[in-house]
Formats: structure tokens, C-alpha cells, sequence
């Protein structure tokens, strides 16, 4: 395949790869300028010339992969047997200037219930470069004059996310369309949807994180329906409640959007970093 559907299939598989092109070439090369080459941890598609070129170039692209580097960089080699190299010789007699561009994995945030705290939380994260998932069981809470439309009036009239809307009558549900790696936060208008949806998302293999918005008494009870049905200590570890970063004290649904958001946003970058799929 070329390196425009390696980088789909890559990404459809939610696998972080880097683009290798050959940016610049001065004197005799292997490959001409413009050549491509897209690297995962395990898999290698296209060239840009073989031996130690090519060579030099995935060894450092997957260091960038285990690295989660987000930033492109240069990465020049002279082709003569002078150099000194660590995948053998190649005497061309020229210098190539290749750039390597990591392709993340766009991260996936879903938030369960578009109250006062929801919407704000929305208003917030759809600036983000990330999936947005927007889940209610009540059709007015996503209306499109309430959210609005990019380019439109609305809270998502200048959306950088991409966002779906799931206007379901059971929340939970929508759990199994979000793509492994999804950072969930549950602030549904209603206890027993957010039960359910704790008790799904413990359930749904692949969720990067579960937060459950709300007081020490609620989780108290939650923690033992949720023994009830199953789910031991370890299982209970994985909802985070409550959520935001601490420090802010202020109940103003803008305020508690705000600290969720930079909570959110923290465990994203935490899970680039362990490579785990976002």
C-alpha cells in the first residue's frame, strides 16, 4: 500500500506511526526527493532507499514513537563510506535531509450527560484536537439549537474536535462505539443512568479511564451496587471520583468544567506517553 493508506490503516487501528520523507537530496541518493515511508513500532511501509539510510531512519522514528513525541525534526545523513554508520555502508556519494513527522493517534474524550456542568465541559474540550463523543438520554439536552453547528451559532460553532452526538435512550450503550483508548466522564442528570453506565464501562475492555462526577456519599453507595454486581476492589480503582484537578473549590458549572477539562487533558498526555492506544 502507498503512504497515504499506510497512514489510514494505521490509524483506523488506532496505532501511532512517523511519516519519513526525503525532504532534500544534494548529489547521488538511492531515492529522489519526495520519497516516502511511513514506520510503526512493528511494521514498516514504503522506502527511502534502503540500507543505511533507511535503516537510520526507522531506528530514530521509533525511538520518537517511544518517546510520544509530538514535534517533526530533520534527520540529515551523508551517504559515503567515510561516515560513520551503525547499519553499514552506503557510498552514493550524497547527502539526504529526511523529515520524520509523528502521526498520533487522535485521542477520544466522551462525555455522558449535557447538564450545566456537560455543556460547559463540551464547550471546552470541542477546542481540543481529540474526538468528543456527547452522550444523553434526553433529546433536548442535543438539540442543534442548543449545541449548535461548526460555522454556526452554538457552542460548537468553532469546533476544532470531531464530534458525534448520541442522543440514546440508554446512555450506556453508546459505550460500544467509542474506539478503544476513550477517556470517559459520567455527570448524567440522573443516579441510576450514571450506576449503569459505571457498571458498563467496568465491563468494556480498552477504556483508558472512567471518571464519575460527584460526592463522597453518592460513590459511597455506588461502590456497593457495584460490589453487588460484581466488580471487586481492584475493577472499583479504575472510577475516578470525584474529578477535576483539586484546588478549586468554586460549584459554578463553568468552574467544575474547567478543572475536569484540565483533568482530562493531563490523563490524555499520561497515556501518549505510555503509548497506550489515544
Amino acid at each position: 500500500m502507498d503512504w497515504v493508506d499506510a497512514v489510514q490503516h494505521l490509524r483506523a487501528r488506532r496505532t501511532p506511526s512517523v511519516l519519513v520523507t526525503l525532504a532534500a537530496v544534494r548529489g547521488h541518493a538511492p531515492r529522489n526527493g519526495g520519497a516516502k515511508m511511513v514506520v510503526s513500532a512493528e511494521e514498516q511501509f514504503g522506502t527511502v532507499g534502503g540500507g543505511n539510510l533507511e535503516a537510520t531512519a526507522i531506528a530514530r522514528a521509533r525511538e520518537l514513537l517511544a518517546e510520544a513525541a509530538s514535534e517533526p525534526e530533520l534527520l540529515t545523513l551523508t551517504l559515503s563510506d567515510r561516515s560513520v554508520t551503525d547499519y553499514g555502508v552506503q557510498c552514493c556519494g550524497g547527502e539526504v535531509t529526511m523529515l520524520l513527522e509523528p502521526v498520533r493517534v487522535v485521542p477520544t474524550v466522551a462525555i455522558f450527560g449535557l447538564g450545566h456542568v456537560g455543556l460547559e465541559l463540551a464547550r471546552i474540550l470541542s477546542r481540543q484536537p481529540l474526538r468528543l463523543d456527547l452522550v444523553d438520554s434526553r433529546p433536548a439536552m442535543l438539540a442543534p439549537e442548543r449545541l449548535g453547528v461548526p460555522g454556526e451559532r452554538g457552542i460548537l460553532a468553532d469546533a476544532v474536535a470531531d464530534v458525534h452526538v448520541h442522543q440514546v435512550a440508554v446512555p450506556e450503550t453508546a459505550l460500544a462505539d467509542l474506539p478503544p483508548g476513550a477517556h470517559v466522564l459520567i455527570m448524567t442528570h440522573d443516579h441510576v443512568e450514571d450506576l449503569a453506565i459505571c457498571d458498563t464501562a467496568l465491563r468494556t475492555d480498552g477504556l483508558a479511564s472512567i471518571g464519575l462526577i460527584g460526592s463522597r456519599s453518592k460513590w459511597a453507595r455506588f461502590q456497593q451496587q457495584l460490589r453487588e454486581a460484581g466488580h471487586d476492589d481492584a475493577a472499583l480503582a479504575r472510577i475516578t471520583t470525584p474529578i477535576g484537578i483539586p484546588g478549586i473549590r468554586s460549584k459554578d458549572p463553568a468552574a467544575i468544567a474547567v478543572s475536569v477539562a484540565a483533568r482530562a487533558l493531563q490523563l490524555v498526555e499520561e497515556a501518549a506517553v505510555r503509548g497506550r492506544p489515544e
